[in-house]
């Protein structure tokens, strides 16, 4: 990993750990806020910044996502991402609500979750400049991976992780979870 890598990387992580501190829309609770000094990271690993190959789903399945306030919302399963990590085939689905040309959702669970991740999973989000076609290589990077807002107040609902996108491995990067005690 460059060290120009790691340094955008830690950069990014100021900005948010910023945002989370002082912004009127942090989900962090105001009475937290005082005693909060930045989220806590995994270091910077190039291994979980993998390289993955896209199988789009034309027709799309919609998938039910159970929610931590127990309302299910709709989202289309529209790739799934194939990779490897530490020699082993993995995959991934990614989502998008009906409607939305934004960034794809990629929710998940792995063996941190629960130990060193927030309980319900985490989430990243790929941002592709144009759209995928089968057989493209995209870069899937766990050290992007983050906690929803739920993970520091009840007030958010967030979608859960589907069974689909339980990774069976130790996915040690991104953010770890929080701790508002």
């Amino acid at each position: 990993m460059s060290e120009d890598y790691a340094e955008r990387l830690r950069a990014n992580r100021r900005e948010k750990d910023e945002f989370f501190d002082d912004h009127p829309q942090s989900p962090i609770p105001p009475e937290h806020r005082d005693d909060f000094d930045g989220l806590d990271y995994f270091p910077p690993d190039p291994d979980y910044r993998v390289e993955a190959t896209v199988t789009v789903h034309d027709d799309p399945d919609p998938v039910e996502m159970e929610t931590t306030a127990s309302n299910p919302v709709r989202y289309l399963r529209i790739v799934t991402f194939a990779f490897e990590i530490d020699g082993a085939e993995h995959t991934l689905a990614g989502y998008r609500q009906e409607g939305d040309d934004g960034a794809i959702f990629v929710p998940f669970r792995d063996k941190t979750t629960g130990q060193q991740t927030y309980h319900q999973g985490r989430y990243m989000e790929l941002a592709p400049e144009r759209d995928l076609d089968d057989g493209d290589a995209v870069t899937i990077d766990f050290n992007l991976a983050y906690s929803p807002f739920c993970a520091y107040s009840e007030t958010f609902s967030c979608p859960l992780p589907p069974e689909e996108n339980w990774l069976e491995i130790v996915v040690p990067a991104g953010e770890r979870a929080p701790d508002l005690d």
